[in-house]
């Protein structure tokens, strides 16, 4: 489950392409939708195994559920970082930064972003890659490109996915989050191509290894505005970024609690 060699290779259009097939929110027009998603996932670049990936994709049923009960997000800040296991993700957290300085030093030094935000993201995240999720990573997306909620942000996703199945990069059964998120740190599929980071140097970028997978996160953030040596908290200059990783508020606010305690 690799990607190739260097973000500059990637080439994927961010902008939803537009579908004749209406989207649904029940699994019975999936199949004419699929079909229709083909000619525009060909127009944008997507070879045979993408496309024949795509057709033998079944709709996600779990996937469904899980987006329409994400009851997390809407805790308190206190009920939400008890649940992630915020004492646990400091307390592990201080000791793989420990074990591994050097590591989280030369991220920082490359992409200007502390050890503790990354750690703190791996550990809410996977429980430091402990469970990196058990869902078919295209019959996840793909469902949610098809579903009405949020198809506009999941169809170039759905693209992602199709063109890494292309490249090798995952396979029609490769297993992600519900979401189709995949790796340690749980990139979505355009994501994936668009700031993926080979870290080991081996010509490969694999978000299902650590090395990898944090040190594009840390890419990410940066590309997103993270500011080197200024502070992540609530009101510092790198705070807002934290709304490009998740959009939720606890989770930001817990995020910046974690890395702060991870790095005292």
């Amino acid at each position: 489950m690799r990607l190739p060699l260097l973000t500059s290779l990637f080439c994927l259009c961010l902008a939803a392409p537009a579908l004749t097939a209406p989207c649904g929110n029940t699994a019975a027009g999936f199949t004419a939708w699929k079909k229709d998603f083909a000619r525009d996932a060909r127009r944008a670049g997507v070879k045979t195994p993408g496309l024949q990936a795509l057709q033998t994709a079944q709709y996600a049923s779990r996937t469904i559920a899980a987006d329409r009960n994400q009851k997390s997000f809407r805790y308190t800040l206190e009920k939400f970082m008890e649940i992630r296991g915020s004492t646990t993700i400091i307390a592990q957290g201080r000791k793989r930064k420990a074990r591994n300085a050097g590591f989280y030093a030369a991220l920082e030094r490359k992409y200007g972003v502390p050890a503790g935000v990354l750690i703190a993201i791996h550990g809410m995240e996977t429980a430091f890659g402990h469970f990196m999720g058990d869902s078919q990573i295209v019959p996840a997306i793909t469902t949610l490109a098809y579903d009405c909620r949020r198809s506009d942000f999941f169809l170039p996703h759905a693209i992602g996915a199709l063109k890494l199945v292309d490249q090798g990069a995952i396979t029609p059964a490769t297993r992600g989050a519900k979401h189709g998120e995949l790796g340690h740190t749980q990139f979505l599929p355009g994501n994936a191509l668009q700031y993926g980071v080979d870290w080991g140097g081996d010509g490969r970028v694999d978000f299902y290894d650590m090395a990898d997978a944090l040190a594009s996160t840390a890419n990410y953030l940066r590309k997103k505005g993270w500011k080197a040596g200024k502070g992540y908290q609530p009101g510092e200059p790198n705070y807002a970024v934290l709304k490009q990783w998740n959009a939720a508020s606890v989770y930001q606010q817990s995020l910046a609690i974690m890395g702060a305690g991870i790095d005292r």
